[in-house]
């Protein structure tokens, strides 16, 4: 199979990198300075966990031509930078491109532009930086493997996506996973992380430390998430995964300190941090793609609302620590009410 990266991004490289060690006939599209990097260097790989470093030559193309032709093209760039390259792709005569990337929106315009019949849409599960040349990431690696999702714009499982899930499965260190639910698990994606989330974390200086010690943030977060899942509820997008559904009922003082550790750990920095301070672009392209669809549901967001105002206006950070609003306790405050009434029966009865 002949596969073409379409993105010469963190993780467009470390995918064309990996597929290229597992012996796919792979090729990296890069232009201007990132391919003049790649000719001098070749794609550096460096693992943010262990510190390691290896170089992969992996063959080159500057320009895609109408005419040649590829077996796959995985799209790896941001969602509005996908859009503004649609004509490019449409005018070259692949059989295959499958989209990888954040989508609110779900494959309508990538349809459009390119046919069903070409069109699959999928994630990579890969983080990662560019540290001059080098490119640091975690996952793709030993005891970590990336696992790409993808799947048919109208959810049928297909001889097609089977046999692409295969081919991506001979890189190294990745696993590929075809869903039923592509489009659902992308819009569960962005409502967890980017109308609310994201805006947050600017909000903090983008300091994923700050963010931990600042309640005012989170508890923004935290609601505005809420607010999108319940965007996703009246739209009839079921919770995806349903693992999801436990998450989204845990109290506002248990998350808060469920959140402060998770933003505590230092993975955040290539996980979240370092990848939002890139990609402010996309984040508000996402944005008003999930906008669309809380105008759509009716529901009253003003959170998401808020912070994605603070967010395009560039809005001076909150202050560190900031603990100016009340909590909701009454997701603690009714349980123990109730195990304390049960208590009293026991007693009553016994």
């Amino acid at each position: 199979m002949r596969i073409l990266v379409f993105g010469a991004g963190p993780l467009g490289s470390v995918l064309a990198a990996r597929l290229h060690q597992g012996g796919q006939n792979v090729t990296l599209l890069a232009r201007g300075n990132r391919l003049a990097q790649v000719h001098q260097y070749g794609v550096v790989l460096k693992s943010w966990t262990t510190k390691e470093e290896e170089s992969i030559q992996v063959p080159l193309l500057e320009e895609l031509d109408p005419f040649n032709g590829f077996d796959l093209v995985l799209v790896v760039m941001r969602k509005n930078k996908a859009l503004a390259a649609l004509p490019i792709l449409a005018a070259n005569c692949s059989a295959n491109f499958l989209f990888l990337m954040n989508n609110a929106a779900g494959p309508d315009e990538f349809i459009k532009a390119l046919g069903e019949e070409r069109v699959l849409t999928g994630f990579a599960g890969i983080a990662g930086f560019m540290e001059g040349h080098k490119v640091v990431f975690i996952n793709a690696e030993p005891k970590r493997e990336a696992e790409i999702l993808l799947g048919e714009p109208d959810g049928l499982v297909t001889p097609r996506v089977i046999m692409i899930a295969a081919g991506l499965e001979k890189g190294k260190f990745i696993k590929a996973k075809v869903l039923e639910t592509m489009d659902t698990w992308s819009k569960n994606h962005v409502a967890l992380l980017f109308p609310a989330l994201a805006p947050a974390l600017y909000l903090c200086g983008n300091d994923n430390y700050r963010m931990a010690n600042t309640r005012d943030a989170i508890l923004l977060a935290w609601r505005g998430i809420k607010e999108g899942f319940r965007v996703l509820k009246k739209l009839d997008i079921p919770v995806q995964p349903p693992s999801l559904n436990k998450f989204l009922c845990i109290p506002e003082p248990l998350i808060v300190v469920f959140l402060r550790r998770l933003l505590n750990n230092p993975r955040m920095e290539i996980g979240m941090v370092r990848h939002a301070v890139a990609i402010r672009d996309e984040i508000q392209q996402l944005n008003t793609e999930f906008l669309v669809l809380a105008e759509r549901s009716g529901i009253f967001i003003p959170n998401i609302r808020f912070l994605i105002a603070q967010f395009n206006q560039n809005a001076p950070p909150l202050q560190e620590g900031s603990r100016n609003l009340r909590m909701d306790w009454s997701g603690i405050f009714i349980p123990a009410l109730a195990l304390i009434m049960i208590g009293l029966l026991v007693d009553l009865v016994f």
